[in-house]
This record gives structure tokens, sequence and C-alpha cells, in this order.
């Protein structure tokens, strides 16, 4: 498997899938008769970025990873207003930067030389094949599945179909509980 079809594919999948899971908790607010600022201000604990910079912070994974791979400059972390709105269009524009990424940009990845430095100095020098499958993945599950937390921790209706949506067209007919 090359990096292409490892990186690209799996965040495509995924982003859109938490494109769906912001749409039910859009409609969660709606329901409830809440504020959906309030939703997307919310934090599983104090010290944790809201749910709105687990959005901005999952899409910046996957831009940066597919410019560092591609050898370009990676994207500054994008702002957008608080709104369910403006995180489902951050996550589409980074699907469709995505999916205009061909595969022959990421010849020569798997070995490409990655710099990263942190805030704190700390420098990580890896290949691009450390670097997707040490850093850049596990940074992305990381906030994708803090955002799917905070929805469902919230009371958002969320459950495991909702997070991996992808492998459903995979079911062989008539093994589906309910269905």
């Amino acid at each position: 498997m090359n990096l292409h079809a490892l990186a690209v594919t799996t965040y495509i999948q995924m982003l859109r899938n938490l494109s769906a899971q912001l749409d039910k908790g859009a409609a969660f607010t709606e329901v409830q008769g809440l504020d959906p600022a309030e939703l997307i201000a919310a934090r599983l604990a104090p010290d944790m970025f809201p749910l709105s910079d687990q959005v901005r912070f999952t899409c910046r994974q996957a831009a940066e990873a597919t410019a560092r791979l591609t050898g370009q400059t990676p994207p500054d972390l994008v702002e957008v207003e608080p709104s369910f709105a403006a995180l489902k269009g951050l996550v589409a524009a980074t699907v469709a930067k995505l999916e205009a990424t061909p595969a022959a940009a990421f010849d020569g990845a798997a070995e490409r030389a990655i710099e990263l430095v942190m805030p704190n100095g700390i420098v990580f020098d890896m290949t691009g094949e450390q670097y997707l499958r040490d850093w850049a993945l596990p940074q992305f599950y990381f906030h994708l599945v803090t955002a799917y937390d905070i929805l469902r921790h919230k009371g958002v209706a969320l459950g495991k179909p909702d997070y991996v949506a992808h492998v459903l067209p995979y079911v062989r007919p008539g093994t589906m509980p309910g269905r």
C-alpha cells in the first residue's frame, strides 16, 4: 500500500463521517432548543479544546500531513466562525483539497525526510512513513475521536456506525442485527 492510498483515503472517509456527526449535532441542538454555540464550545475537560477546535485540528492534521508528505509547506491552522455551517464548510474544503491531491504527488513520500518542530523546541526527525504512521494518523484520530466524544457526551445520539460509517457498505447482507 502506498502512502497516498493510506493517508488520503483514510482522511477523506473519516472527515465525511465527522461531517455527518456535525449534522447530528446541529439537529440535536434544534430539537432540544439549545443554542448551537453551547455545543460548539463544549469540552470534555476544562484543559481540553472545545468541539470547534477539535474539528479545526482534525482538518489541520489531514491537510498538514498531506502537505508534508508531498513536499509542500503545511498550511496554517484555519480560523472559522463557531457555527456548525462553518465547521462543516471547513471539513468540506479539507476533503476537496485532499481529493485534488494526485497520487503521483506522494512519489517518494515514504522516504521523504520530515522535520517536525514543536513549539517547545523539540524536533522530531522521521521518514514520511514514520511520520504518517507514528505522528500524523495518531494526531488526526485523537482530535477526531475527541470531537465525537464531545458530541456523544453532550447527548447527541451517536454510535459506532456513525464513527465507522464508511465500512457499512462492506457488511454482508443479512448479518446486520436489526436490519
